[in-house]
């Protein structure tokens, strides 16, 4: 067959939260060419040339093959399915039984893209009776879902920006040029930029691609994104141009939060970001009289200092001009993989870590507490976990605290699709099938007032031994006795039920059972898997969880999903909606709401908007006597940084790349000249907590006084020496957010020499 007449088959990209529908040709196995969906409901076609590489993460040198076992000397040797099983299920029913749940911890599960697989793998926690969920949320998104909680009423209430309707769009602290995050990123930039009555601005330390399509760039200093917010909502405030009429029938509280902005000296403020005092005004008198505008904001200031105040800042901003819940604003959006929770530390049985005493958000602990809670936790400490999709060593901050850690544990099991740096400190690495191998989808749906959602088929079997997550953790709950390995009568129903049935026989089976042991309800997505899923066309065994999602969904929207195609009712649209889900290869539109709507998800009782925080109003006080950290280091490192040719950790080929192979450190001419540094060459960058030897490429784009790293490197592929720079050998797991315990990674004090310079 020529590559003209090889099929086209439906997928997704897995590389960042947008999920962009793509179409692939296979051949011999291998992905031979990649393009943009035109199918897909959401992007249409649009593709990057990120994307565009995934052939480097589906065939790559260090993928696993078999499940394998760390020996005492350190070698690993292959074992069976059955036997790594066997052994770890008893280890941990032992540690459970010794130690309590507390004993083990939960790390990563659902990566970018499979989320599928993240469903299946929380159900151990439950059969180990542990609180303790880790995963890159918890160190990137969780100062968020807390205000979330306090300003909407639930965690879960998670908001969305319509960049492309609105007539004023900030953009605070990201590049969407490069990390995306909003719809056809690229696209929508230039048609921002094209039309002369939009209005985009850029707050940014450094001048990155998308400054290049702003009207206007703030380019602060590090640090100083909360100074420079609240002196825009000062000037708001005081110049009358807050909508009064939106906080009189939407918000509650707003007396405390205009009293503490009334008292903010913005000179000083804007001073202190230094920018301009008439371009601040100027961005803020705009945006606050646009008639529709949107912030959109990134890792840019929920990675450096103030991390929660920052969010809470930003919030206010479209909040209190009226520009939440229209067109053009900021909404709420369903969502419908469960993948937050809400849990709120003022609640008295709220469970806290042993060491820390901290607090979960969204259901979800941060890893920089990661490592005390191992070593210093005494008897409460963790000492087993499972690491699923994430590669902590490398990805969260202070590696050498994460190595100390790791190297205590009683049981390590890493669950992944290649030998990562993690997995090679593990005492068993099991395969997973790629995410082109398996059923997949991701729950990064975050669309207002359309959403849509796209289950993907597998391109390719499971290569060598490897298999699905929902396979792996069924066998392993299976052999922990957490729950029978078969329910014959169940499995009965699901294959003789009629397709007119709609699997409503099925599902009151389920429920029955449920109600009648309720110590199942935890594991009912591997009994729908071991049940149900038998059952689903073309293999589609892991989607079974799907169906009762899919009757919650409808039940709780039923005007909005008949809005996006779906016929039923009330008992029926549910699984109308399942079975378009399972159809459709190209992802389905699952609800259509209107912009009124957006109140009724709104968490709070009576819908309004909790504006007055005390926290953040104290820590807003607080910011004229500050002194910034880091005054021994000449320089700040804004760790992290997004480039054309560095993603996630699952590219470990570096042979992706077609710029930047080192992963250079980026400084600006005039600090080059004066450490006499030229591009190309060596330098020393040192921390509090350790150096790195970095290639310097000479940039204007960076202020002086600031440098850049970009985060994907680090890797030892096929056991190299690390490609690029570890950046977390140079984060302090104690420099980050006090309250969510978020990293300070666009903030990290450092010093920077030549090689043979002594400090």
């Amino acid at each position: 067959m020529s590559v003209s007449e090889t099929p086209w088959q439906q997928t997704a990209c897995i590389l960042c939260s947008r999920n962009c529908g793509l179409t692939v040709q296979i051949e011999n196995g291998q992905f031979t060419r990649i393009r943009g969906d035109d199918d897909h409901p959401l992007t249409k076609g649009y593709i990057c040339q990120k994307a565009a590489r995934l052939a480097h993460y589906q065939h790559h040198g260090d993928r696993l093959q078999h499940p394998l076992r760390r020996e005492p000397d350190g070698r690993f040797v292959r074992v069976s399915w059955d036997d790594a099983l066997t052994d770890i299920a008893a280890r941990l029913v032992a540690l459970r039984e010794k130690h309590g749940g507390r004993s083990f911890a939960f790390l990563g599960g659902g990566g970018q893209g499979n989320h599928l697989g993240g469903a299946y793998s929380g159900q151990l926690r439950a059969a180990m009776k542990s609180h303790n969920a880790y995963n890159s949320l918890g160190q990137e998104k969780t100062g968020d879902f807390w205000l979330n909680g306090r300003l909407f009423g639930r965690q879960t209430c998670h908001t969305t920006e319509d960049v492309e309707h609105a007539d004023f769009v900030l953009f605070i602290g990201c590049n969407p040029f490069q990390a995306h995050g909003i719809p056809n990123a690229r696209d929508t930039l230039k048609h921002l930029q094209k039309d002369p009555a939009r209005t985009m601005v850029l707050v940014d330390p450094r001048r990155t691609e998308t400054a290049r399509y702003a009207d206007i760039h703030l380019q602060l200093k590090p640090g100083t994104d909360a100074y420079l917010m609240s002196a825009m909502l000062a000037i708001i405030v005081r110049e009358g141009l807050h909508d009064r009429d939106f906080i009189a029938r939407h918000c509650a509280g707003f007396d405390a939060v205009e009293k503490a902005l009334l008292d903010i000296p913005v000179e000083d403020y804007v001073r202190r970001a230094d920018v301009a005092l008439a371009d601040v005004e100027k961005v803020a008198r705009g945006f606050a009289t646009a008639k529709s505008a949107c912030v959109r904001i990134d890792l840019g200031i929920q990675h450096t200092l103030h991390t929660t105040l920052n969010g809470y800042l930003e919030k206010l901003l479209y909040l209190v001009t009226g520009n939440f819940g229209i067109k053009g604003g900021n909404n709420l959006h369903t969502m419908f993989l469960p993948i937050l929770g809400h849990t709120d530390e003022r609640r008295p049985r709220i469970k806290r870590t042993a060491y820390h005493r901290m607090f979960p958000i969204a259901g979800i602990l941060p890893p920089n507490i990661l490592p005390d809670e191992i070593l210093k936790a005494g008897d409460a400490r963790i000492r087993s976990v499972f690491v699923d999709s994430c590669n902590p060593l490398l990805t969260w901050p202070d590696t050498a605290a994460y190595r100390e850690a790791f190297a205590s544990l009683d049981l390590m099991v890493v669950v992944d699709v290649a030998m990562t740096e993690t997995a090679r400190m593990a005492h068993y690495v099991l395969p997973a099938a790629s995410q082109f191998e398996k059923w997949e989808a991701t729950g990064f749906n975050l669309e207002f007032p359309s959403n849509a959602f796209h289950l993907r088929q597998p391109l390719l079997p499971p290569a060598h031994e490897c298999l699905p997550e929902p396979e792996i953790y069924t066998r392993l709950l299976e052999k922990m006795d957490a729950i029978p390995k078969a329910f014959p009568w169940l499995a009965r129903i699901a294959r003789r039920e009629p397709a007119a049935g709609a699997h409503l026989g099925y599902m009151a089976a389920f429920a029955a059972l449920l109600v009648r042991q309720r110590k199942l309800l935890p594991f009912a997505p591997s009994i729908l898997y071991r049940t149900l899923g038998p059952t689903l066309p073309d293999g589609a065994a892991a989607a079974a969880p799907l169906l009762p999602l899919s009757m919650l969904y409808a039940q709780k929207y039923p005007a909005e999903v008949r809005r996006a195609g779906h016929a039923g009712n009330r008992l029926t649209l549910g699984t109308a909606l399942f079975r378009a889900i399972l159809a459709s290869r190209s992802g389905t539109l699952i609800s259509t709401h209107e912009f009124r709507d957006m109140w009724t998800l709104m968490g709070t009782t009576d819908r309004r908007v909790r504006l007055e925080i005390p926290e953040m109003l104290d820590e807003l006080a607080a910011l004229r006597d500050e002194v910034p950290p880091g005054a021994d280091f000449p320089f700040i490192l804004m760790a992290g940084e997004r480039r054309s040719y560095n993603a996630n950790q699952i590219y470990r080929d570096p042979a992706w790349r077609k710029v930047d192979p080192h992963g250079a450190l980026r400084l600006h001419p005039e600090d080059a000249a004066a450490l006499g540094l030229v591009d190309g060459e060596q330098a020393v960058c040192t921390s509090s907590r350790d150096s790195l030897t970095v290639v310097v490429e000479i940039d204007d784009s960076v202020r002086r006084g600031v440098v850049t790293l970009p985060h994907g490197y680090g890797f030892r592929y096929q056991d190299s020496a690390p490609v690029g720079p570890e950046l977390n050998r140079l984060t302090d797991a104690a420099h980050c957010d006090p309250l969510s315990r978020t990293p300070y990674h666009k903030y990290v004090p450092v010093h920077i020499r030549k090689p043979e310079v002594a400090l």
